[in-house]
């Protein structure tokens, strides 16, 4: 059984989260000036916090590790978002 939190400290994670995930995703378009195929990119954007956040969440054993682990979840989106949001800016 996983151990949930308090809602409003479930969702507030989450909503960090995704701003994090927004913060990181313009901090790497700005670093990273390497041509790297978009294939790749969404695969380790989407791919890497999801595993990371689902296998958090599913061997948590404490509240705390199940909100890190929604926190985690959560960076995906708004990282994604972010990049897509760059990628229209710039028309490509």
């Amino acid at each position: 059984m996983i151990p949930l939190p308090r809602p409003w400290l479930l969702t507030s994670a989450m909503l960090v989260g995704a701003a994090v995930g927004v913060v990181v995703g313009i901090a790497a378009m700005l670093l990273v000036s390497a041509t790297i195929r978009p294939d790749i990119v969404i695969a380790l954007v989407v791919g890497v916090p999801s595993v990371i956040g689902t296998v958090t969440i599913l061997a948590s054993g404490r509240r705390w590790v199940t909100t890190v682990g929604a926190f985690i979840l959560a960076i995906a989106p708004g990282w994604l978002g972010a990049l897509a949001a760059i990628q229209v800016v710039h028309g490509a």
